[in-house]
C-alpha cells in the first residue's frame, strides 16, 4: 500500500460545476451540522405541538363532556316532569326515556342503585353509530333514564385533530427549511475558521478569519486570529534567528576553508577539509532556506528540454544512478532550481535509501526511486522536517535536503509527492507545469 505525502505550491484550478458539486455534498451530508440543528428543531416543534395537541384534544373533549352532561340532566329533569304529570313515555328528538325493565344499559343501572341522586355515563360502546351521554335517576321507585347524541361533537373533535396534525405539518415545512437557512449563517463563519486553521497549517501565515460579533463564534474566529499572529511572529523570529546564524557563520567559515587550503598534505588535512565542506554546504543550505521562508525567492522559468537537464543533474552528482526518459519531455521551468531540487533527491537516495537509484523522466513528471526502507510514517505524515530525518534506518543527516527540494518547487510551481513504493523503496514524483499549458 502506498502512502503519500505533497505539498500543493498553486490554489487548485476547480471548475464552478466541481464547486457546485462540492457544495451539494456538503450540504446533503448528514453528519454536517446543519441537519442535527435542524433535527433537534424539527423534534422540539414536534414535542410543542403534541403537547399543545393533547391539550387542546383533552380540554374541547371535557368541554363537550360537560355540555353533554348538563344536556343530558336538563332532558332527565323534563323527563321527571312528564312522569309526575302522568303524560306517557315519549320520544322527542333527542330525548327517550325508559323505565325500569326498559333498555336501560346494565352499567347505568349499577350506577343508579349506587348513587342517591342523578347520575350520568358517557357510552361509547358502538361509535359508529355515534356516543352517547346518558342521566338517569331513580324516582319513586322506579328508575328513569335518557341519553343524548354526542355524535357531532366526536366528529368536531375528530376535525380538530386532523386540523391539528396539519397545522403542525405546515408548521414543521416552514420551520425546519428556516432553520437550516439560519444554520448556514453560522456554519458560513465555522467553516470560515476551519479554511483560515488549514491554510495556517499549509504555512499560509497570513490567513485570518477576520470575524466580527461578540458571540462564542466571535471569541473563536479572534481566538484563531490572536494564535495565527503569534505563530506567524514565533516563526520569523525563528528564520530571522537561522539567517542571521547562517550570515554570521559564513565570515569565520571563509577564514576557516582559506586556512584549511595553506595546512600542509596529509591524512589530517583532508579530514579537516572535508568537515569544513559540510559545515560550508550546512551555511549553504541554512541560507537558502531563509530565503525560501522569507519568500524572497522567484523563479525564471523557460522551456527546458527535461531529459538532458534530468541527465546532466544526475551526472553531476557523482553518484551511480540510472537515468530513464520517455520521449523528448519539454516543461515550463527554472532550469536552476530544477537542478537544484533533482540534485537533493538523488542524494537524499543515496545517503538514506538503498541501491539501485533510479531516475524516471515521463512527460512533465520526475520520479527518484531508491530501494531502501522507505520514508518513515511521520515524515509521510507531517511532511519533512528541518533538522529531522524522521528514522535511524533512514540513516543521518540534517533533514534540510527535503526541506529545499519542497520549498523550491513550491517556487517553480512544481508538486513534490513523497511515498514509499511496494513491498519497499521511497519514491519521490516531481510534477512540473507542462511547456505551453
Amino acid at each position: 500500500m502506498r502512502r503519500t505525502t505533497a505539498v500543493e505550491p498553486t490554489a487548485a484550478r476547480t471548475s464552478p460545476a466541481r464547486c457546485i458539486g462540492r457544495a451539494l455534498r456538503r450540504f446533503a451530508d448528514p453528519r454536517s451540522l446543519r441537519w442535527k440543528v435542524a433535527a433537534t428543531v424539527a423534534v422540539a416543534a414536534c414535542a410543542m405541538a403534541l403537547g399543545i395537541a393533547i391539550l387542546v384534544h383533552r380540554t374541547t373533549q371535557d368541554r363537550d363532556l360537560a355540555i353533554g352532561r348538563g344536556a343530558a340532566l336538563q332532558q332527565l329533569a323534563t323527563a321527571e316532569n312528564e312522569v309526575r304529570s302522568g303524560r306517557p313515555e315519549s320520544d322527542a328528538g333527542q330525548l327517550i326515556t325508559y323505565l325500569v325493565g326498559g333498555e336501560v344499559p346494565d352499567e347505568l343501572r349499577d350506577r343508579i342503585g349506587s348513587a342517591p341522586g342523578p347520575v350520568t355515563w358517557y357510552d361509547t360502546r358502538n361509535l359508529h353509530q355515534g356516543p352517547w351521554m346518558w342521566a338517569a335517576t331513580d324516582g319513586d321507585g322506579q328508575a328513569l333514564a335518557v341519553k343524548v347524541n354526542m355524535g357531532g361533537e366526536m366528529r368536531s373533535l375528530q376535525a380538530l385533530d386532523r386540523h391539528m396534525k396539519y397545522a403542525a405539518l405546515a408548521t414543521l415545512a416552514v420551520v425546519v427549511p428556516l432553520t437550516v437557512l439560519a444554520a448556514e449563517v453560522v456554519l458560513r463563519r465555522l467553516r470560515r475558521v476551519a479554511d483560515t486553521a488549514r491554510h495556517i497549517k499549509r504555512g499560509d501565515l497570513d490567513a485570518r478569519t477576520r470575524g466580527r460579533g461578540h458571540d462564542e463564534i466571535g471569541e473563536i474566529s479572534s481566538a484563531v486570529d490572536r494564535m495565527a499572529d503569534a505563530l506567524q511572529e514565533r516563526l520569523h523570529s525563528e528564520q530571522r534567528f537561522t539567517a542571521d546564524v547562517a550570515h554570521e557563520l559564513r565570515t569565520p567559515l571563509t577564514g576557516l576553508v582559506t586556512s584549511a587550503s595553506l595546512l600542509p598534505e596529509g591524512e589530517a588535512t583532508d579530514l579537516v577539509r572535508d568537515r569544513v565542506q559540510v559545515l560550508r554546504a550546512l551555511v549553504d543550505d541554512l541560507l537558502e532556506i531563509s530565503r525560501l521562508d522569507a519568500g524572497a525567492e522567484q523563479a525564471d522559468a523557460q522551456p527546458v528540454p527535461l531529459g538532458e537537464l534530468v541527465t546532466e543533474s544526475v551526472r553531476r552528482t557523482g553518484l551511480e544512478t540510472r537515468v530513464v526518459v520517455t520521449g523528448r519531455p519539454v516543461a515550463e521551468t527554472d532550469p536552476r532550481r530544477l537542478d537544484r531540487i533533482l540534485t537533493n533527491l538523488v542524494v537524499n537516495a543515496h545517503c538514506h535509501g538503498r541501491t539501485p537509484v533510479e531516475v524516471t523522466v515521463d512527460g512533465a513528471t520526475i520520479v527518484v526511486r531508491d530501494q531502501g526502507p522507505g520514508y518513515p510514517r511521520e515524515l509521510l505524515a507531517a511532511g519533512p522536517q528541518r533538522f529531522r530525518t524522521g528514522a535511524a534506518e533512514r540513516g543521518g543527516g540534517h533533514g534540510l535536503g527535503l526541506t529545499i527540494a519542497l520549498g523550491q518547487a513550491h517556487v517553480i510551481g512544481a508538486t513534490l509527492t513523497l511515498s514509499n513504493a511496494t513491498p519497499q523503496g521511497a519514491v519521490a514524483t516531481l510534477h512540473l507545469p507542462v511547456h505551453g499549458s
